[in-house]
């Protein structure tokens, strides 16, 4: 029997957090740059044109968008871990995995990011 996986990719969705440990991140927003790539069985989408067989990307973005604007995160791990949390909570979903860079925290490097990878079971 074969399954036609689905790979949603969202791209470099561009959000402004509090993140970080130091006085000075604690007291501004700081750019943040996500990607996330969520993978799910899209048999029944593909026959029924039904968004309610998919897995709503435009949803799982909104989602992403209150939590990293809302939140406040001292470490990366954790802002990480909350957009895979939100990421993977569709039953649906097999895998998910999220990047989250942090431009311009070290002084001679463009970025530094994290990533995190779920896979259900």
């Amino acid at each position: 029997m074969s399954v036609r996986e689905a790979k949603i990719k969202i791209t470099n969705l561009r959000l402004r957090t509090y993140i970080g440990f130091n006085d000075e991140e604690r007291q501004k927003q700081q750019d943040v740059v996500i990607n996330v790539v969520i993978h799910y069985p899209a048999d029944k989408a593909a026959l029924s044109d039904q968004v309610k067989d998919a897995v709503n990307y435009k949803t799982v973005t909104k989602r992403i968008i209150q939590q990293v604007e809302e939140g406040r995160f001292m470490l990366l791990e954790k802002l990480v871990s909350d957009v895979l949390d939100i990421s993977s909570e569709h039953s649906s979903v097999s895998y998910a995995s999220v990047t989250i860079d942090k431009p311009h925290a070290l002084r001679f490097a463009d970025s530094v990011s994290l990533t995190m990878d779920l896979h259900k079971e």
